[in-house]
């Protein structure tokens, strides 16, 4: 689910008159294959594993009697809308339209109780305490249902789901964001103040603020959960703690220095202070956000305006074209920042696909560290609208959680929009591969190590330029089929040949013809008619070369050096910088800058020659150029890859002199590395 671009209310279109898939509906169910087929659809695949559609199946079947040779639709269709992502007020929406069989725009005791159902269902998938839940929906309803007319409205139905059903996690300023967690340590109910028990996940903790209750507990009018924003410009600049209970056991009060016992303790969100209940308003009243204080975007540096006071504000052409980019509060107003004197708040990205499991919790910790306002998840809209929702700040950092496609889609993003400045860029490496981060020694992947000590490299980091470059490919005959290429600029590096041909098989050919793929390929001919560099033609027929490599750092394929280490030139002659550098003498003494506006060319024999390098049992390449323009012409369709992503080029030559070229300096961006020590 995570990974499909549909979502269920595109799918159940395919099944109502008119649908391609309407034939396996009979009524309100459908059968096996059109339950097969949905899923098929909605998760964007071909094979499941033989029994997966079977048991699904027959799962749905068990709970609903009524449907014996099918199942539900609307019921299957509710199931997945719970836990499909997506915003808590979309989804009771969805549902209410779902189950409003009649269109009266009301729904009936029955229609409620199934959608209750299936968020039942949806919770116990998600490993909640379902005994627990089935009292907190039930309060719901009383709740809903205000003039106890057995029936509730649309405005009812959204308005009693967003305060009252925690499975929602809704996102309003002041309303807890909750999860299901297991506790490995006594716990204690923020609300009721017993214990949380049981073996599995025993209650709800909140990921803003670590307000913890038992899930039976959630709607018993906790305290509220931080705030994120002020609603005023009177409240601009005022640095007020937001105190919230917590379970301060054994620490120290930081008015009185006694120890806090356990229930009788808060802290402050931003600069983690805490105090006994009594020494809330002994101590200083103002908050300097502690440790975190150059990166935390704190509440009185965000405030709230009317939509008629930022028409004022904002010129015409974003009021008509990109007014989904403003950060808006659920009763209309428009979020803007004011500069906080001194400091450099850290704007967030996280790819939560990116290292598996590792970017949801990435998200979830750095929402908890600083201000849920200034963390995004990618999977929603891009980075699109952090950066638009930053762009009047002239200090603030942005940090870049995902793999080198994460990187390269944030700068992309920076060049369409209209920054004050360029902000400095630092790299939290998930997943494998990370090219990038390990050349700026932000190390080759995250290994769940505290968050707090990397936003302490990332504030004593140094700034270094690194170059991007502009690639145009033009094919020999544009009519010819070949895949489209995946981006215009180099951020990394660029190949063709052998390693591109690797990791194209790899993506095209896996799941296709398994039987057929073979990870070594020792026969690949690379034909190059002219490769040229600066306009200095570089004659290959003499090498038996499977690849060029063009490099822009030091890092590919997860960590080899291909341009590899550079003799000590000091005792030889000086050398002035040239455009284009081919002496092969001269070439063992070039070492390789990201920010030097050249271009480092290598030539690989085979694949087995990139695994010597890669083990170190080979130092490099074979070094063929340094140049700041390179010209590449080739006679047969061959595979290309550019920052890993690779694709299959035809011919790029002919008589018009057509060619795939890399040259022109696209932007000389700031990104920050740790420092050596």
């Amino acid at each position: 689910m995570e990974y499909s671009s549909l979502r269920v209310k595109d799918v159940i279109k395919e099944f109502n008159p008119g649908g391609r898939l309407v034939q396996h509906s009979f009524g309100e169910y459908v059968d096996a294959e059109g339950f097969c087929l949905f899923l098929k659809t909605y998760l964007e695949v071909d094979d499941f594993p033989a029994d997966f559609c079977q048991r699904l199946f027959h799962y749905f079947q068990h709970v609903e009697h009524d449907a014996p040779s099918g199942v539900f639709l609307r019921d299957v269709s509710c199931y997945f809308s719970v836990l499909e992502k997506g915003l808590p007020r979309d989804k009771l929406e969805f549902s209410f339209t779902l189950y409003d069989k009649d269109c009266n725009k009301l729904l009936d005791s029955s229609e409620v109780d199934r959608i209750i159902t299936q968020m039942m269902r949806a919770a116990d998938y998600l490993g909640w305490d379902v005994s627990e839940l089935r009292p907190v929906l039930k309060d719901m309803m009383t709740a809903i249902d205000v003039d106890d007319s057995g029936t509730v409205t649309l405005e009812e139905w959204v308005k009693g789901g967003m305060n009252n059903v925690p499975l929602l996690m809704t996102e309003r300023d002041g309303q807890h964001i909750w999860r299901m967690k297991h506790f490995n340590k006594p716990t204690y109910c923020n609300v009721c103040q017993s214990m949380l028990l049981g073996l599995g996940k025993q209650g709800l903790c909140c990921t803003c603020c670590k307000y913890t209750v038992h899930s039976h507990c959630a709607n018993k009018n906790p305290e509220p959960c931080a705030r994120t924003f002020g609603r005023s410009r009177k409240e601009i600049g005022i640095a007020a703690h937001d105190w919230i209970r917590a379970d301060c056991k054994s620490t120290k009060c930081h008015v009185c220095h006694k120890k806090i016992k356990t229930l009788v303790g808060r802290r402050c969100v931003w600069c983690q202070e805490m105090r006994h209940d009594e020494c809330i308003f002994s101590g200083l009243s103002s908050c300097d956000c502690g440790p975190l204080r150059d990166h935390i975007l704190p509440p009185w540096a965000i405030h709230a305006v009317s939509k008629d006071h930022c028409k004022l504000t904002v010129p015409c052409f974003l009021q008509e074209e990109d007014t989904s980019l403003l950060n808006v509060t659920p009763d209309g107003h428009i979020l803007q920042i004011v500069s906080i004197p001194d400091t450099h708040p850290l704007l967030v990205f996280v790819n939560p696909k990116s290292g598996g499991k590792q970017g949801e919790r990435v998200l979830r910790k750095f929402q908890y560290l600083l201000n849920p306002r200034q963390v995004y998840n990618l999977s929603n809209g891009g980075p699109a609208a952090g950066l638009h929702f930053f762009r009047n700040l002239r200090e603030f950092r942005i940090l870049a959680c995902g793999g080198d496609g994460t990187v390269g889609w944030l700068l992309d993003a920076i060049d369409k929009e209209d920054l004050q400045v360029h902000p400095s860029i630092a790299v939290l490496p998930l997943g494998t591969g990370n090219d990038l981060a390990r050349c700026l020694r932000w190390g080759g992947g995250y290994d769940g190590s505290d968050l707090r000590e990397i936003l302490k490299e990332i504030e004593a980091s140094e700034g270094v330029c690194m170059d991007r470059w502009s690639i145009q490919v033009v094919p020999n005959d544009p009519q010819e089929a070949g895949d489209p290429v995946p981006y215009e600029i180099i951020n990394n590096y660029f190949s063709v040949g052998v390693d591109a041909s690797i990791a194209h098989r790899f993506h095209s050919m896996r799941e296709k013809h398994p039987q057929r793929f073979n990870i070594l390929f020792s026969c690949i001919t690379l034909l190059l008619c002219l490769h040229q560099c600066c306009g200095r033609t570089l004659d290959l027929s003499s090498m038996s070369l499977e690849g060029i490599a063009v490099l822009n750092i030091p890092s590919m394929h997860g960590g080899s050096n291909l341009w590899g280490e550079s003799k000590n030139s000091d005792s030889g002659p000086v050398v002035e910088p040239s455009d284009v550098i081919t002496d092969h003498e001269l070439l063992k003494t070039i070492s390789q800058d990201m920010s030097d506006k050249r271009l480092e060319v290598v030539g690989l024999e085979g694949v087995i020659e990139m695994g010597q390098i890669y083990t170190g049992l080979k130092n490099a390449g074979h070094r063929l150029a340094q140049t700041s323009q390179i010209t590449i012409r080739t006679i047969k369709a061959l595979p290309m890859q550019i920052d890993g992503e690779p694709w299959m080029q035809p011919p790029c030559t002919n008589n018009k002199n057509q060619a795939s070229t890399i040259s022109s300096i696209k932007l000389n961006y700031k990104v920050l590395s740790v420092r050596a020590i």
